[in-house]
Parts: C-alpha cells; sequence; structure tokens
C-alpha cells in the first residue's frame, strides 16, 4: 500500500474533518489516481485550490501520485511564501456573473440588489447549475461542495457563513467586488435589468398612495415589475451601507 503525506494550509482546513485539520495528513491508496482525484477524495474542492507543490516542485491538476510524495496544497486566497511555478487558479472571467444553488436565495436578492447578474431558482439540479456555470462563464456559489467537485465547475466558491449579511459580505471580498458594487440596477425578483419608465405608463399599476408621493419609476425589462423609493427603498439603502462599511471593517 503506497503512502502520499498531505497538508492542507489556511481555509482549506475547512473542509477536513476537525481531528484533520492543521495537521499532516497520511493517505494510503493502492490505485493510481491524479492529485485533483486524491485532494477531493479528502473533501477538498478543486475551485477552492489555487496551487499545490510536490516534493518541493508545484504541479498541475493531471500529476499522478506516487508513494511518499510529500504534498503541500494551498488556497486561492492564501498562496505559498514564493511565487508557484505552476497555479491551477482559473483565469478570471471578463465580466464577474454568478449562479446560486437552492439553499442562497437570500444572498442571490443580496447580489442583485447590488448590481451583480445572479441566476437563481429553487429547482435547480446539480447537473444543471453545473451545466450552466460553464457554459455561461458564471462563478457558482454553494453550500454543497460536493456539487464544486462536478469536472465541469471551473469557477466556483462554497460560501462558509449561514448568515444571509455576513454571507454577501464574505462573497464581496473574496472576489474583490467592492468597488464595481452598482446598486438599484436589476430586478430582485428576476434579475432583469431596470429601466426608467415615466409614470403615465404604470399609474394603473400602482397603489393609491403611491400614485400622488413618488414620480419617478423603473421597470425590469423582463418580469415587468415596478420600482419606486418607497419606505422599502431607505431600508434597503441602509442595508447597502452596512454592507459597503464592512470593507473598512475587514481590512
Amino acid at each position: 500500500m503506497a503512502v502520499a503525506s498531505f497538508c492542507f494550509h489556511a481555509e482549506l482546513n475547512d473542509f477536513l474533518p476537525r481531528y484533520k485539520r492543521q495537521v499532516i495528513i497520511s493517505h494510503s491508496f493502492s490505485e493510481r489516481a491524479s492529485i485533483k482525484d486524491m485532494i477531493e477524495a479528502l473533501g477538498v474542492p478543486h475551485t477552492e485550490v489555487d496551487s499545490m507543490e510536490v516534493n518541493n516542485n508545484f504541479v498541475n491538476f493531471s500529476y499522478i501520485v506516487q508513494d511518499k510524495d510529500t504534498i503541500n496544497v494551498y488556497p486561492i486566497s492564501a498562496t505559498p511564501d514564493i511565487t508557484p511555478s505552476v497555479s491551477v487558479r482559473p483565469l478570471p472571467l471578463s465580466v464577474i456573473r454568478f449562479i446560486l444553488d437552492i439553499h442562497l436565495g437570500k444572498l442571490a436578492t443580496s447580489l442583485r440588489l447590488l448590481g451583480f447578474d445572479t441566476l437563481y431558482r429553487n429547482d435547480y439540479d446539480d447537473e444543471e447549475l453545473a451545466e450552466i456555470s460553464s457554459s455561461q462563464s458564471r462563478i457558482l456559489l454553494t453550500r454543497d461542495k460536493g456539487l464544486l467537485m462536478r469536472s465541469l465547475v471551473t469557477h466556483g466558491y462554497y460560501v462558509r457563513s449561514t448568515n444571509p449579511q455576513q454571507q454577501i459580505v464574505e462573497v464581496l471580498q473574496r472576489f474583490d467586488l467592492f468597488k464595481i458594487v452598482s446598486p438599484f440596477q436589476r430586478c430582485l425578483r428576476c434579475n432583469g435589468l431596470l429601466t426608467p419608465v415615466a409614470k403615465e405608463f404604470v399609474i394603473d399599476q400602482l397603489p393609491e398612495t403611491v400614485r400622488w408621493q413618488n414620480n419617478e419609476f423603473h421597470r425590469c425589462e423582463d418580469c415587468a415589475q415596478i420600482y419606486w423609493q418607497g419606505t422599502h427603498y431607505q431600508r434597503l439603502q441602509q442595508f447597502i451601507e452596512q454592507v459597503l462599511d464592512s470593507k473598512t471593517v475587514i481590512e
């Protein structure tokens, strides 16, 4: 039986059982396998990995693990002291777009509120999520690490927090998005773009009080939902300010 030693660094330990965190893991194997397959067999999705060092040499995911290999695995946010000669981090997307699994509905709403193109449905199955993420070049956000292990998924992230407000801050921090936030550009219900619409074209769809108190309206290009600056707007504005203020706290 062959044995390889694995050391997972920084937040990659989030995916390991407590007794395997921050220690050298001796992994026994009898069949030929790539380092990618072994890392995922130990519980760490490939989408979370930046680089891998085997016996002091950096390798890619196709490397076949050998007996007595000493392997260090580094996360995207914490690279080793020296610049890796080989990185498996995917190339940055030219446009930031997301697709979210069923567990992240509130996060989807928050991302849309901040202006990010975000697909979400409560009936996507895992195969659909992976296929859409791949074909549309969307970052897959999930609380299911098994979903991130699908080979189709190249850009993905496991959301650690279960608190919706902490989740949006976590995602903005992970993908460095604070500077490109553009609130109130998308429909919170369907993700469509909002465009200004004259009051006379929607007046028959407005509540009585809104007709007399508001003059500026936006309508979703896809589902025709109408938006205006009511009491809900003030609550959303406060939420946005709290999220953006968190960047200062993080720094």
